[in-house]
């Protein structure tokens, strides 16, 4: 039995980190449109991997199903099985014409009604905003879903209340709603949105993929676990806000968005087990890090835990849980840079990031991936 109690997280986590002179503007890199990847390789596990080892600062230049070689058995992959939901919705105010567009953030509240429908609240963006005033009503699906708004929030996001038959909301966005996919990707109507999962999603509940699962297959996760590996899911829910640029000049101005996150007893005894007796704990993409970093405590012990977090993390961070990490290239200026930055270093970064470059790996959610060891 776990010896760490289950901890209810009911403020955001965030990190205290002491004020740094780095502005925005030190994130940034030249990044040649044409590597900005629109589509996926054709098989998961053959996209290119840049292992970054940071004690020399070596470069190798890899396949990624040969990341098998940089994993040892006692090591621990920690992965975000959330599943990506379609959280955008078209439709029409209720008695006109007037299309409109709702795109989800995050749920608020659901409450299930003694009948047969039942609500659900959510926070959400919403597109024209001068349709959605307190108490307008909209239709979705031909009536399969209406929504009323509750709400209107100081940053412009409406609360929206969701009525719908049934007991499963995400079975109806199924049926009414779109999978919204980042907005570098030219053609979104001709993506493959089943490639925008990964193959161990399981949680409903992200606008947006953990992409550095999107290498994995089952057969190299197989191969992996029979080498000895601990595979582990924790769970963190990708809002919409992850493609929020950073608009303050200095970095530590920047307000990070809050997403919800839950680690079992069982993941946290595996990986304090695991870690305690020399393994790695690598974390498959920056979902799962700031997991581990947000349930862990200053002695890198990590907690069962449930909540909100909204831990940013930067230069001047001190990583407290995490050994290794499974991610894909960043946005120039966008807190994911400056995160990988605090694990590494900036100037070791933007390095990388040049021979990326000038090696032509394909940038972003579709496109190649790093190992930081």
């Amino acid at each position: 039995m776990c010896d760490y109690p289950l901890r209810v997280v009911q403020i955001m986590i965030k990190n205290n980190l002491q004020k740094t002179e780095l502005t925005t503007k030190d994130f940034g890199y030249h990044l040649p449109e044409e590597l900005i990847a629109q589509s996926p390789s054709d098989r998961r596990d053959n996209s290119r991997l840049m292992v970054i080892h940071r004690d020399s600062g070596q470069l190798d230049h890899r396949i990624f199903h040969e990341i098998v070689d940089y994993i040892r058995p006692e090591d621990v992959l920690v992965v975000n099985d959330s599943k990506v939901f379609p959280a955008r919705l078209i439709g029409t105010k209720e008695g006109g014409a007037a299309v409109v567009e709702i795109l989800l953030l995050r749920q608020v509240e659901t409450t299930d009604a003694v009948s047969a429908s039942a609500r659900s609240v959510w926070e959400c963006i919403v597109r024209p905003g001068k349709h959605f005033k307190v108490d307008a009503k909209f239709v979705f699906g031909e009536g399969l879903l209406t929504a009323t708004v509750k709400e209107i929030k100081e940053d412009g996001n409406r609360l929206v209340e969701f009525d719908f038959d049934g007991v499963d909301f995400f079975a109806v966005l199924d049926k009414v709603g779109t999978t919204p996919l980042p907005p570098y990707i030219k053609e979104q109507e001709k993506a493959d949105i089943e490639r925008y999962q990964t193959v161990y999603a399981r949680e409903s509940g992200s606008a947006a993929a953990p992409t550095a699962g999107l290498h994995f297959t089952p057969e190299l996760l197989d191969k992996i676990r029979a080498q000895g590996t601990a595979i582990v899911p924790v769970t963190l829910h990708i809002g919409l806000g992850t493609f929020r640029p950073v608009k303050t000049e200095r970095v530590e101005d920047h307000e990070m968005h809050g997403e919800y996150f839950t680690v079992t007893a069982e993941a946290a005894e595996l990986i304090n087990t695991r870690r305690g007796a020399g393994g790695r704990i690598i974390a498959v993409g920056t979902t799962s890090c700031r997991v581990l970093e947000s349930a862990s405590d200053d002695d890198g012990i990590l907690h069962p835990i449930a909540g909100e977090t909204g831990i940013f993390i930067y230069p001047g961070y001190t990583y407290k849980a995490v050994d290794g990490m499974i991610t894909n290239f960043h946005l120039p200026e966008s807190t994911l840079v400056m995160m990988v930055s605090a694990f590494y270093s900036r100037e070791g970064i933007l390095s990388a990031y040049q021979a990326a470059v000038e090696e032509k790996y394909r940038f972003f959610s579709f496109g190649d991936a790093t190992l930081m060891l």
